[in-house]
């Protein structure tokens, strides 16, 4: 199992385990292709974690009608809601599609930061989901203190050298090919990924069912300009 999958089932377990009523049969309903695909293509790509992000988070419109976001993720006095469209659900009913937007407006009025992403974008161009969502999430991080040192100043060099490689390499370091274009010796990128796993930074990634490791998995957020 990966560890987007044993995040994901953690999650989702324990928001079921907290919901009751219509609340818990509204996430279930919602555990579909595209909300997966947001949480594992994009949010895991981001921030490698769950918290603080609420799935099928429910809402009362300005008629004091339930309904439920996506997903909404609160940061401090923040709550920034993410909704997955899919032209086929959202675009052919007009009716359907003025009551969504009429939602957007209310939400933006109540201080929410309202962002719809495709579906289709998604599937075919995540990248550009995530350079987006990167720069826009940024803004909302806690900025170190200046009497403190940042993340990336508690690694040693090399250490460094691996998240950055990681981060570039959509999480996964393969030894061998970090090697070559990090220009050291094999053996010291497996030390230095070894002392990484140990400190919770990497995870190793075993070959099939065999007990060789053969790949590193980056377990931290990438959206931290220490890293990029």
């Amino acid at each position: 199992m990966s560890s987007f999958e044993k995040e994901h089932k953690q999650w989702i377990t324990w928001h079921l385990k907290h919901r009751e009523g219509e609340r818990k049969d509204a996430l279930r309903r919602g555990l579909g292709y595209g909300n997966k695909l947001f949480a594992e293509s994009i949010w895991w790509t981001l921030m490698g974690h769950f918290n603080n992000l609420h799935p099928e988070y429910e809402v009362k419109d300005w008629r004091g009608r339930s309904y439920f976001l996506d997903f909404v993720w609160i940061t401090g006095s923040m709550r920034i809601a993410f909704e997955i469209m899919d032209y086929g659900s959202h675009g052919k009913d007009r009716t359907k599609y003025r009551l969504d937007l009429n939602r957007q407006l209310f939400l933006q009025s109540q201080q929410y930061l309202v962002f719809s992403i495709s579906l289709d974008e998604m599937k075919e161009n995540p990248q550009f989901v995530i350079s987006m969502l990167r720069a826009v999430l940024a803004t909302f991080l806690t900025a170190p203190d200046k009497n403190q040192r940042s993340e990336a100043q508690a690694f040693g060099k090399i250490e460094r050298q691996l998240i950055r490689y990681a981060v570039r390499k959509n999480r996964i370091v393969r030894p061998g090919h970090a090697a070559s274009e990090l220009e050291l010796h094999r053996h010291t990128i497996i030390k230095y990924c070894r002392e990484l796993v140990r400190k919770g930074k990497l995870r190793a990634v075993h070959s099939g069912t065999s007990n060789r490791v053969d790949r590193y998995e980056y377990l931290g957020a990438i959206q931290s300009l220490d890293w990029l």
